[in-house]
């Protein structure tokens, strides 16, 4: 497939993915009242920005054919280390220090097991998800709760509820630049070439003299790094740490990546492609919230988006494959 056939069907799928959203948006303004308010659309983006902040980086990692499934672990396990730190006397700058290197640890595993022993990265990232998560549920046992909640320090809640301008949440400019990051990644550096490559023919690229194991590792690193990044933001957004929070938020990620037009397969996918994907998920769940559907009819919902995701994306593929 050549270039501008490539360029007109990624252009395609994003006017396409704009298109839904308006079109959801159109829906709700009409459906219900609390839609077209400052709250509502607060409340969609601070939802949207955890997916997006940690999406940024996933997407690149699946670009060359690999993903990540412990995020969401790695975001509640990264919550609960930063609470138990404050709460036993850390100061709170030193403990997000110290759990952006603990996710990172989390990373380098992803990292070991599949880009250097070659494990399959389904297989091996489930297996540092179910890891990370029992240990954040055993960290939190160890303080005398499900939950780390008191005796937390004042100044806890300040980084997650800070507002920039005096008025725009900081998730949401984390959120923005990350997007910013990416986008740059992935237009103008070699770790962006290099990705695309990897994803296109590993083979090629490892004999071309790319270096492999180092990007796909490295990108391993920054997803758990910002999944880290995004735990203590959760945890002091809230003010409190659950060991249970975020299950299922790397199917959220995958959702938006997949609708975003990036392909399982690697070498194919856009940065603001994966922003579309997550707002139209943002907007989806905020709508069936808002017209009281019923949780398990959300949960259906959300399947469903799933399956029509990795459809959609399958025959984008062979289309592809057939020009």
């Amino acid at each position: 497939m050549n270039k501008t056939t490539y360029f007109l069907q990624t252009e395609t799928q994003k006017v396409v993915l704009v298109g839904i959203i308006v079109t959801i948006m159109i829906v709700l303004s009409f459906t219900s009242p609390h839609f077209l308010t400052l709250r509502n659309f607060t409340n969609v983006f601070l939802k949207v920005a955890v997916i997006v902040i940690i999406a940024s980086a996933a997407n690149l990692l699946m670009i060359t054919g690999n993903f990540d499934l412990s995020v969401g672990s790695i975001l509640a396990f990264s919550g609960i280390v930063h609470a138990y730190m404050c709460k036993h006397g850390v100061p709170i700058e030193l403990s997000m220090a110290i759990t952006c290197l603990a996710a990172i640890g989390w990373g380098s595993i992803n990292a070991l097991t599949v880009s250097v022993i070659g494990i399959n990265p389904v297989i091996a990232t489930v297996g540092t998800l179910f890891i990370a998560r029992g240990l954040a549920f055993l960290i939190a046992r160890w303080d005398g709760g499900a939950n780390i909640m008191l005796g937390l320090p004042m100044e806890f809640v300040d980084f997650g509820r800070e507002l920039i301008f005096g008025k725009i949440p900081l998730a949401i400019v984390m959120m923005v630049a990350a997007l910013a990051i990416f986008i740059f990644i992935e237009k103008k550096t070699v770790i962006g070439r290099y990705s695309f490559a990897i994803g296109a023919n590993q083979k090629a690229a490892r004999l071309s003299g790319i270096n492999v194991v180092g990007i796909v590792s490295l990108l391993y690193l920054i997803v758990a790094l910002f999944a880290g990044l995004s735990g203590i933001l959760q945890a002091s957004r809230v003010g409190l740490a659950a060991p249970n929070v975020a299950k299922g938020m790397e199917f959220d990620v995958i959702v938006a990546i997949i609708l975003g037009g990036t392909s399982m397969m690697g070498g194919k996918g856009s940065t603001i492609g994966m922003f579309l994907g997550a707002l139209v998920v943002g907007f989806a769940a905020n709508g069936l919230i808002l017209l009281g559907i019923p949780f398990f009819y959300q949960s259906i919902a959300y399947g469903l988006i799933l399956i029509v995701s990795l459809v959609l994306n399958q025959r984008i593929g062979i289309k592809e494959g057939d020009s």
